[in-house]
C-alpha cells in the first residue's frame, strides 16, 4: 500500500512505474491523468488520487487528452491478488459484465450482486457497472481513432447497449462527441483509420518497465501448435511476430503481436498488435487475453528487486531484465496441452497437439489462409481453432497416441471442463481450482502447478519436479532434488513463477515427471 504523499512524489517525478496503479485527478482542471503525464505537475492541494479510471470518471473527472490515462497497462495488483476484488477485476477485464451482466459476474464469484457492489465500491471507488463502462469507453476510443467504422457500429462493437448510452459515455469521459473524438485523434497524428476488411484492427498493447520479448518469442515458438499458432522469423528490422487463432465468445480471431526489433529499447512501452475479428464485440476480450499471454500488466522492476537480491538468481535477473511469465489465451486449451505433455518433451507434446488440432479443431471459415495485401484475411499456416474440451472428451482412442492412463486422464479432464465441474476462468478461486484438478485421475502436482502459473496467472508457483528447473538449479550450484529445491525457493516468494522462467531460460528445457 502507498500513501498519498508517495503518490504525489511519483506524479512529480513522472514515474511511469505507477501508470495504471493509481490515477491523479486535478480539481482545478476537472481532468484525471496517469502519474507519468508530461503536463506541468499540479499543486498538491489540487490533487486527488483514485485507484481506478472508473472511480475518477464517477467523481466527474474527464480523461486527459495529452497522456490518455485510459490506455495505460492494468494494475499488476490484479495479477497476484486471489481475493474477491482481484478475481472480479480479472473477470471484468475479460468482458463478463458485458456478456452476462452484474448478476452473471456475481454468480461466477459466488457472491450476491449487492455484496459485490459494496466491496468493489469500498476498495476501488466504483462498482462493476462503472468499471465495465470505463473499459467500454476505452474500446470505443480505440475503434473511433483506428478504424473507419460508422459511429453506430462502434457503439455496439464496444459493448454499449444503445447509441444514446454510447454518446453520453464518450461525452462524459472524453468531453467530446464521438465524431469529435475521432477527428481529434486524426489531428494529433494518430495512425490513419484503416480501410481494411471488417474486423481488422491495429493497436498498441501497453506495458510497464522493460520487457524481454526474445524470451517470450522463444518460449512461444518452442510450444507453437501447428495450424493454431506460429512465430514468424525476424525480418530486416529484427522483429519476430507471434501469430495465433483465438476462440472468443462471439466468434473467433487471428492475432499477430510483434516483438521488439533490433535497437528498440526494452522500455519502449508498447507492442504492436494486429487483430482480425469475426465479431468486433470480442475486441475487449481478445485484448485482455493477449495481455495475459504476454504478461503485460506485470511490474518487472518489483520482481527484479526481490529476485535480484538472491545471490544465485541475481546474475540471471540482471542479464535478462524484463523477463515475463507468459499466461495463455485459453485455459481449457492449456489444460489439454499440459496433460498431453506429461512425461514427454515439449517438442513431442507440440507434435501430438498439432495432430489433434488437425483432426478435431474447428477449421477457419472464409479462406483465411490466403491474405491479399490490401485488406484481406490473415495468411500463414494458421488454419484451425484448437479443439474444444467437448470435442476431445469423445475423441477416438486411435487418435490419442499416448498411454491408456494418459488417454483416460485427458478424457476425464475434458469431461470435467465441459461439464463445468472444474473451472479455469479468470475469476476462479485458485486454491479451489487446484483442489478440483487434483481430484481428477492422472492430474498431479506438476500439471496443477503449471496451470496455476499460466492458465490462472499465479505469479508465485514453483515446479520442483520439473527437469528443466532441476537442471537450472544445479547449474547455479543449488540442490536439484524436489524437496530441497522447494525449500530454497521460499526466498523467491511471491514471484516464484518468474524464478521458474529464469531457470528455464538458463537451460532451454522444460519436461515433467508426472
Amino acid at each position: 500500500m502507498i500513501d498519498d504523499e508517495t503518490r504525489y512524489r511519483a506524479v512529480d517525478s513522472r514515474d511511469a512505474r505507477f501508470d495504471g496503479v493509481f490515477f491523479t485527478a486535478v480539481t482545478s482542471t476537472g481532468i484525471y491523468c496517469r502519474p507519468s503525464c508530461p503536463a506541468v505537475t499540479p499543486k498538491r492541494a489540487n490533487c486527488t488520487f483514485y485507484p481506478t479510471a472508473a472511480a475518477a470518471q464517477g467523481a466527474g473527472f474527464r480523461a486527459c487528452r495529452r497522456c490518455r490515462p485510459d490506455s495505460v497497462p492494468g494494475s499488476p495488483e490484479w495479477n497476484h491478488r486471489a481475493d474477491l476484488v482481484g478475481r472480479a477485476m480479472r473477470l471484468i477485464g475479460d468482458g463478463v459484465v458485458d456478456r452476462e451482466g452484474v448478476a452473471g459476474l456475481a454468480t461466477r464469484l459466488g457472491y450476491s450482486a449487492r455484496q459485490l457492489q459494496r466491496q468493489l465500491t469500498a476498495e476501488l471507488g466504483a462498482g462493476p457497472i462503472a468499471l465495465a463502462r470505463a473499459q467500454r469507453a476505452q474500446a470505443a476510443r480505440l475503434l473511433l481513432q483506428t478504424t473507419e467504422l460508422p459511429v453506430t457500429e462502434v457503439a455496439f462493437a464496444a459493448g454499449f447497449a444503445s447509441v444514446r448510452q454510447f454518446n453520453d459515455t464518450v461525452r462524459e469521459v472524453y468531453d467530446r462527441t464521438p465524431s469529435g473524438l475521432r477527428a481529434e485523434g486524426q489531428a494529433r497524428g494518430s495512425r490513419r483509420p484503416q480501410r481494411a476488411s471488417p474486423g481488422s484492427l491495429s493497436l498498441r498493447l501497453a506495458y510497464r518497465g522493460p520487457i524481454d520479448t526474445e524470451h517470450l518469442m522463444d518460449f512461444l515458438a518452442l510450444r507453437a501448435v501447428p495450424g493454431v499458432e506460429e512465430v514468424v522469423p525476424a525480418g530486416p528490422k529484427g522483429v519476430r511476430s507471434y501469430r495465433r487463432t483465438l476462440r472468443l465468445p462471439n466468434g473467433y480471431a487471428i492475432a499477430e503481436v510483434d516483438g521488439l526489433g533490433t535497437g528498440v529499447p526494452a522500455d519502449r512501452g508498447w507492442l504492436d498488435c494486429r487483430l482480425w475479428l469475426t465479431d468486433l464485440r470480442d475486441l475487449t476480450t481478445a485484448v485482455h487475453r493477449l495481455r495475459a499471454l504476454f504478461d503485460l500488466d506485470a511490474d518487472p522492476q518489483t520482481v527484479a528487486e526481490q529476485l535480484g537480491r538472491d545471490t544465485a538468481l541475481g546474475p540471471l535477473v540482471a542479464r535478462r531484465p524484463g523477463l515475463r511469465s507468459p499466461g495463455h489465451v485459453d485455459p481449457h486449451e492449456l489444460a489439454v496441452r499440459a496433460v498431453l505433455g506429461q512425461q514427454i518433451t515439449v517438442a513431442a507434446a507440440r507434435t501430438l497437439a498439432g495432430r489433434l488440432a488437425a483432426r478435431y479443431g474447428t477449421p477457419l471459415s472464409g479462406g483465411t489462409t490466403s491474405r491479399p495485401e490490401a485488406g484481406g484475411g490473415p495468411s500463414g499456416t494458421l488454419t484451425v481453432l484448437f479443439p474444444s474440451a467437448e470435442a476431445l472428451a469423445t475423441a477416438d482412442p486411435a487418435d490419442l497416441a499416448m498411454p491408456v492412463s494418459r488417454q483416460n486422464a485427458l478424457r476425464g479432464l475434458c469431461g470435467a471442463l465441459s461439464a463445468g465441474t472444474v473451472r479455469l476462468d479468470p475469476g476462479v478461486d485458485r486454491e479451489q481450482a487446484a483442489g478440483q484438478l487434483l481430484g481428477l485421475r492422472g492430474i498431479g502436482p506438476w500439471t496443477v502447478g503449471y496451470l496455476r502459473m499460466r492458465a490462472l496467472g499465479d505469479p508465485d508457483v514453483f515446479l520442483p519436479g520439473d527437469v528443466g528447473v532441476r537442471h537450472g538449479l544445479q547449474r547455479l550450484g543449488l540442490p536439484g532434488d524436489p524437496k530441497a529445491a522447494a525449500l530454497a525457493a521460499l526466498d523467491w516468494a511471491p514471484w516464484r513463477s518468474y524464478a521458474v522462467h529464469q531457470l528455464w531460460a538458463l537451460t532451454g528445457e522444460q519436461t515433467t515427471v508426472e
